[in-house]
């Protein structure tokens, strides 16, 4: 597959495919084999992988394991319709199911074979996607810094969009690797990310591998940064964008951008074209949210004094708690879509033009 990094690959010796466990990150570096059609959609829901563009790998790769398993169509399609629905918000994860079976419907030849060679491509496009996203998102930021008369340039992002949730730089965290490549003097926020703070463990711990300036941040740290004008954009990813330019994203992104419009800091959504629905016109009334288990909110896991990773209880042990994995930004709070084709503004119009 193409792609310097990856959260996932194919092994050789049996073409089962194996995934980092995200879930272990930054602690302990960890893989797990998936083999079956089952293991993948465990992946999916137990977040072992997680971000979009991932989810939508192992959603393609999962696929392919059902046609391993079992290559009747008819099972390969019951199964995939379990995968489909593994986890709600994320249609990256539907799109390429319904690629995937939309190629396996139509196949004369070896489904096992086949499926494998278009899960493959799907990665592959998505590495493609992933690095037009950096140029073009950095060229951004190279005029952000171009207005503001600046030579270097201060980005917040909330949650992980890099090359954990979609294969290569990935989508938020593309332009910053892309500034780094390009010399550019860039510091980034890092948005712990509650409840499973992927910014504090996965986002730092990609960019501390790349030797990119972050500081790690409270969530509730980001509006008074730029308050005090400390930050000069902002930037995320997203599991869904509808047709009118709504998004979906980690929760507490609502929040972030609600701030940079009040403080006039331009608030950048990068996505590759599988995020975008265009079957929901509405996104703020109409993308699902998924719930997730309150213990992700009361419990906390980290690296003991001892040099163990351990799982504790931050609330009362009977204290209830409520899980929204996601929130929805207004398409009037989003300054522009980083996309593989270009930059648009998040509106129906905008959209329905660049991707016709």
């Amino acid at each position: 597959m193409n792609g310097k990094y990856r959260a996932l690959w194919v092994r050789e010796e049996d073409n089962f495919v194996e995934v980092i466990d995200q879930t272990k990150l930054p602690f302990v570096y960890e893989t797990v084999v998936l083999k079956t059609a089952d293991d993948a959609i465990v992946a999916i829901k137990d977040m072992i992988v997680r971000g979009a563009g991932v989810i939508g790998n192992i959603g393609a790769f999962g696929v392919y394991l059902a046609a391993k398993e079992n290559a009747n169509i008819e099972e390969i399609v019951k199964k995939s319709q379990e995968i489909r629905e593994s986890r709600p918000t994320a249609v990256n994860l539907m799109w390429a199911v319904d690629l995937m079976l939309e190629e396996l419907l139509n196949c004369e030849g070896d489904l096992v074979e086949f499926a494998l060679k278009k899960a493959i491509q799907i990665c592959d496009e998505d590495s493609n996607r992933s690095r037009k996203i950096a140029e073009l998102g950095c060229d951004v930021f190279e005029e952000i810094m171009k207005e503001k008369g600046k030579t270097s340039i201060n980005v917040l992002t909330h949650c992980n969009a890099g090359w954990l949730a979609i294969v290569d730089d990935g989508s938020a965290l593309a332009p910053i690797y892309e500034a780094k490549r390009r010399g550019l003097d860039i510091h980034v926020y890092v948005d712990e990310t509650r409840p499973r703070n992927q910014g504090a463990n996965l986002t730092s711990w990609e960019l501390s591998d790349s030797d990119v300036n972050h500081t790690i941040i409270p969530d509730n740290t980001g509006g008074y940064l730029m308050q005090q004008g400390l930050v000069d954009v902002c930037i995320v990813g997203a599991d869904r964008v509808s047709a009118n330019g709504d998004v979906a994203n980690k929760i507490g992104t609502y929040l972030k951008a609600l701030a940079a419009k009040y403080s006039d800091i331009p608030f950048y959504v990068a996505i590759p074209e599988g995020t975008l629905d265009m079957e929901i016109e509405n996104g703020v009334r109409d993308i699902p949210i998924e719930m997730r288990s309150a213990d992700e909110v009361k419990y906390m896991r980290g690296l003991a004094q001892n040099g163990e990773v351990v799982e504790i209880l931050v609330t009362p042990k009977d204290a209830k708690a409520v899980n929204y994995g996601f929130d929805v930004t207004p398409h009037e709070l989003v300054t522009g879509l980083i996309t593989e084709k270009g930059v648009c503004k998040a509106n129906t119009e905008a959209i329905r033009e660049m991707f016709s």
